[in-house]
């Protein structure tokens, strides 16, 4: 059976097939060099609705927050304890008002592999979520960003001692781990995922705060990929479903290798559609106003335009990126629009979509494959 037979059929199961529209397939078709069949699954996948955690696993997810880190204040030195009620204030600020799609990942992925120890699966995913706070705590005060989900940066609030309170999210991850699943099987490899993809995170983000220092040579798609994948894609796609998998000891090194190669192709997808959104979102609706520009991120974007303008575009483009000034961002801006960065973005999303799907399709490790699917699926055409 062929790959794209086999994307349709799973994906049938998903979604009407009356939908599609058959002037848009052939736009597709033509665009693309695909046929008519990929074409038809680009349209009725692309307009499907996004998923999200439901409402109801959101709210089981929050309340069981309490429980999980409860015992950080149970076990306290009561001469730490203007430090562990911060600590508290920290957690809820940080960790509780996300999309918390990492940690309730974590929670359905092991559901589907049949996994019912509940309870460690809202550990872990609350441990996914918490090292989410720390990281982006830090990233937030590197960034001298304003916004965060809809409130002020935590260092806004608080000053440059949310440099020592991203420290305290991070341990606290180790110390939820060892107290609720010190005693598991699953507890070294759980221990030794979350080292790796911490050290992996913050290798990418070194990398990330590394280009920005460096000329315009060094921006290439390669170091655009290794900061990507690094920085993002380990600890946001891969994580969440490796530590479930673990928890529910399917785990083979096969099982976890086609999981890590669908799953880091989906955070490469989600990075470039970040770098789209800084530009193009609307900071209502993503909780914070786009700065990759003023920054001199490597961003997909800027690397795009870089083998599309002319000489003379160029020239203007590398006078004008990295510079915090509302002109300069206006002349890369109108850079962007002169060569179509929002219609080559599209183009790359259609593309990259079916693409990922057709690797779900063929995905041999047993592993069901709505894992992957509504991974992917949460991410697609999204605003936020």
């Amino acid at each position: 059976m062929s790959r794209i037979w086999k994307l349709t059929l799973y994906t049938s199961r998903r979604i009407n097939l009356a939908a599609a529209g058959r002037n848009y397939t052939n736009t597709l078709c033509t665009r693309y060099q695909i046929s008519r069949q990929q074409a038809r699954l680009y349209h009725l996948t692309a307009d499907s609705v996004v998923l999200q955690p439901t409402m109801a696993q959101r709210e089981e997810f929050i309340s069981r927050f309490e429980e999980v880190v409860q015992p950080l204040f149970q076990k306290s030195d009561p001469g730490l304890a203007p430090i562990t009620k911060r600590l508290r204030e920290i957690l809820e600020y940080n960790t509780v008002g996300g999309k918390l799609n990492r940690g309730c990942a974590v929670v359905h992925t092991a559901q589907l592999l049949g996994c019912n120890d509940t309870f460690n699966a809202h550990v872990l995913g609350w441990c996914v979520e918490i090292l989410q706070g720390f990281l982006l705590v830090a990233d937030d005060i590197m960034d001298k960003s304003e916004m965060r989900r809809g409130q002020p940066c935590w260092y806004k609030k608080v000053g440059l001692t949310a440099i020592n309170d991203a420290f305290l999210l991070e341990s606290t991850v180790f110390e939820l781990l060892k107290t609720h699943l010190g005693k598991e099987k699953c507890y070294l490899k759980c221990l030794e995922l979350f080292l790796d993809v911490t050290r992996k995170t913050e290798f990418g983000q070194a990398l990330d705060i590394d280009v920005e220092s460096l000329d315009f040579t060094a921006y290439t798609m390669e170091r655009y990929n290794s900061i990507v994948i690094n920085k993002t894609a380990y600890y946001s796609f891969y994580l969440p479903v490796a530590l479930a998998m673990h928890l529910a000891g399917r785990d083979s090194e096969m099982e976890l290798k086609i999981a890590e190669k669908i799953l880091i192709r989906i955070g490469h997808y989600f990075q470039v559609q970040d770098d789209y959104l800084d530009c193009y979102g609307d900071p209502s609706v993503i909780g914070k106003v786009g700065t990759d520009i003023q920054e001199k991120k490597c961003s997909w974007l800027f690397l795009t335009a870089l083998k599309l303008v002319s000489e003379d575009d160029r020239k203007i483009l590398l006078e004008n990126y990295g510079k915090d000034d509302t002109e300069c961002v206006m002349k890369v801006k109108d850079l962007y629009k002169k060569y179509e960065l929002r219609e080559k973005y599209l183009d790359f999303s259609a593309v990259t979509y079916t693409s990922i799907c057709e690797d779900i399709a063929d995905n041999k490790s047993g592993l069901p494959s709505e894992i992957f699917q509504d991974f992917l699926d949460k991410i697609h055409k999204r605003s936020k």
